[in-house]
């Protein structure tokens, strides 16, 4: 059987649907789109979101530790943690340990912002699951965890630097 123009485009547009990769970056780009609608007066990335939530569990981390615990990549992060700076989000210091690295902390600026979109996060993680029944978003946490494990120590630092 000849293949046609019609059907190539049907088969790359099957091939698309069940690529692990391409649905992962299209759920990304969706729950990020809702991220920033649900957060246009806060101003805040889901990147800055995931920042600031982790400095606020491990106060004092290491920019090193926060590229291992957050997956973005090296530059992105520093790139990140000055702007956030500058906004008056974050207080960074070199460390005692060590006086390349610097540790990183909330302001008090941070933590308000912070408790002000923890609540604005969660209901937007509620939006995404909420296609999911409940036994279904338990295992999809589940799996997407696994996935990340898995392949986070695949990739340098959790990660790879994205191209786009």
């Amino acid at each position: 059987m000849k293949s046609t123009p019609s059907m190539a485009k049907e088969k790359s547009a099957e091939r698309l649907d069940r690529s692990p990769i391409h649905l992962l970056h299209r759920a990304g780009q969706c729950a990020g789109d809702i991220f920033q609608s649900e957060m246009s007066d806060g101003g805040l990335t889901p990147r800055q979101f995931a920042i600031l939530l982790t400095v606020s569990q491990n106060e004092g981390l290491s920019q090193t530790n926060l590229v291992e615990r957050t997956g973005i990549d090296r530059s992105t992060l520093a790139d990140i943690i000055r702007r956030m700076i500058k906004k008056g989000l974050l207080h960074r210091r070199r460390t005692k340990e060590d006086a390349r690295a610097y540790a990183v902390r909330l302001t008090d600026e941070g933590m308000r912002v912070l408790k002000a979109a923890d609540p604005v996060a969660r209901k937007v993680d509620d939006k995404v699951l909420g296609v999911l029944t409940s036994s279904e978003r338990e295992r999809f946490l589940q799996d997407l965890a696994k996935i990340v494990r898995t392949l986070g120590t695949m990739t340098p630092a959790g990660g790879t630097k994205s191209r786009d």
